[in-house]
């Protein structure tokens, strides 16, 4: 229900923060008096930071990551082993996983999974640059880090095909992980543990 509150200004900063995820009425309400409250430069801070976000960050070229650079840090890391690629469906799950510490490898974005009722297919992901990754050589296994849900699997099951021309070693996460659980959700130890424990691919 639209509510007024003698002011179309505020109107307006509650409706576009009521936007994001997880934000209710009442705390768009709470966040937008909040930043009324503040000193104006670091409500100007704040807007600069979104825009300059949403305006300049880039995607690594290599594996679609986040970057503020044609290349992101981890694929610039000569410290990382350039011979093991993570394969995860979003950046989220990049950030889950990396706070774990226990990947030193690469890793490779998809941009979601294969979801024929949602009319996402293998086209609309990043499979083809990580056939391409795999091709040029170097890679000695590839971990399907991807949600233990039905698009996962399925996923899984196209990309392990599309790889199986090449000796690449693929594995997944151990089962630590539930079935049907989403891997930004997933506490980090056993997130970790499912990563050490991982499994060949089948």
């Amino acid at each position: 229900m639209n509510q007024s509150y003698n002011s179309q200004l505020l109107d307006n900063a509650v409706a576009e923060l009521g936007k994001l995820p997880g934000i209710g009425h009442k705390t768009a309400l709470r966040l937008a008096l909040h930043l009324l409250r503040q000193d104006e430069g670091e409500a100007v801070a704040l807007g600069e930071s979104i825009i300059n976000m949403r305006r300049q960050i880039r995607y690594c070229r290599t594996c679609h990551n986040i970057s503020d650079k044609e290349t992101c840090d981890i694929c610039a890391d000569s410290s990382r082993d350039r011979s093991v690629i993570c394969v995860v469906e979003n950046i989220k799950d990049l950030i889950s996983i990396e706070a774990t510490g226990e990947h030193r490898g690469l890793y490779h974005v998809l941009g979601g999974v294969i979801s024929p009722l949602e009319g996402v297919s293998p086209s609309d992901l990043e499979i083809a640059s990580l056939v391409d990754r795999v091709a040029n050589g170097g890679i000695l296994e590839v971990i399907l880090a991807l949600s233990p849900t039905m698009e996962g699997d399925t996923t899984n099951f196209y990309i392990s095909r599309k790889l199986a021309p090449f000796n690449v070693e693929i594995s997944m996460l151990a089962r630590g992980v539930s079935i049907g659980n989403n891997l930004e959700y997933t506490d980090e130890l056993t997130l970790g543990r499912s990563i050490i424990n991982r499994v060949p691919y089948r």
